[in-house]
């Protein structure tokens, strides 16, 4: 499993609008015995909703990015002999999970699809009108009239994908992010030696012992000033909202370890709070520099002593499982 710039699209506005319900029949018996016969009107159907519904299998909104609007069809009238019309048909709209819905016009937020097949009516269809025979009484008995259909909800949404991933990739452009997501996943995100060679978000499955596995996201690069929308801004610092754990990933070339973990945290502490409620785990890349221990120990040295770390080359595989032990055991 792995998404590119191609096919990868985490943000879509659509206008929706439901069904009207068929009208009820005003139709009064007639046939070659009866002349004048009562009310037999049957009821109109109701116009068609339109439904939105999670499915663990779409990983991306690609497939509504040129959908503008939804309509679903009306309800049909009533016929004669109390025939019923039938009920519209109902539109499913369906999404990845982990997909936020809300309505354009008021900006309010409407609901989040978090597990499989949960789904919400974005547009209730209209009622199918009555029929003339529900308007019969005992001083009326051949009402020549019935109701009409309601008329279908309207509403502009806006559907918006924080990806659900077992462990978040958060480190500055060029870290290294990617590189590793292709040797510990079977990933092909874009590799550069440049900044920001990632523009959207990668997910791969990591195979772990027993067949057991779990999902990792690389999130496109952070800097400072990420929290104000600088660089990728929060078009990304959003996905790591949906992350139990993070993966602080930092080159060993970089100078001040402590002060880049310092940097990313904080960006992420302005963006929500909440982000340092996760899970974490610190990184160090590259470690195919011929590492010694005292190296090494400089570096513990500066950094917090209540997160863990570990150091990995994504080139020789040194330290890779050891990475996915920490990983498993954060996860369980």
């Amino acid at each position: 499993m792995a998404t590119s710039k191609s096919n990868f699209v985490d943000f879509v506005r659509i206008f929706c609008k439901s069904g009207d319900g068929g009208s009820g029949s005003a139709h009064l018996r007639r046939d070659k015995i009866t002349s004048k016969g009562g009310p037999d009107g049957g009821d109109g159907g109701r116009g068609g909703h339109v439904i939105i519904r999670a499915n663990r299998n779409k990983w991306t909104l690609l497939h509504l990015k040129y959908t503008k609007h939804i309509k679903s069809d009306n309800g049909m009238n009533g016929g004669k002999s109390l025939s019923s019309g039938a009920d519209g048909k109902d539109i499913i709209i369906e999404v990845p999970l982990g997909t936020v819905v809300k309505d354009i016009d008021s900006n309010n937020f409407l609901f989040e699809l978090e597990k499989e097949n949960q789904e919400y009516i974005l547009c209730r269809g209209g009622r199918g009108g009555k029929g003339n025979a529900h308007f019969k009484t005992a001083t009326r008995q051949t009402p020549r009239f019935s109701q009409e259909g309601e008329l279908g909800d309207e509403l502009s949404v806006s559907l918006e994908l924080k990806i659900l991933a077992d462990v978040g990739l958060v480190g500055l452009p060029n870290a290294g992010k990617s590189t590793l997501l292709s040797v510990i996943t079977a990933a092909k995100p874009k590799i550069g030696d440049y900044e920001f060679t990632t523009l959207t978000p990668n997910l791969g499955i990591v195979n772990y012992r027993d067949n057991q596995s779990f999902v990792i996201s690389d999130i496109p690069g952070i800097i400072h000033g990420a929290h104000k929308g600088k660089g990728l801004g929060h078009r990304f610092l959003r996905h790591i909202e949906r992350n139990y754990c993070l993966v602080f990933l930092i080159s060993i070339i970089e100078e001040n370890v402590n002060d880049i973990y310092t940097t990313l945290l904080r960006e992420l502490e302005l963006y929500d709070d909440k982000m340092l409620d996760k899970k974490r785990l610190l990184v160090i890349s590259k470690g195919d520099l011929n590492l010694d221990n005292k190296f090494r120990r400089s570096i513990l040295k500066k950094i917090p002593n209540n997160i863990k770390c570990v150091f990995i080359s994504s080139i020789s595989g040194e330290g890779l499982a050891e990475l996915k032990d920490e990983l498993w055991n954060i996860l369980n």
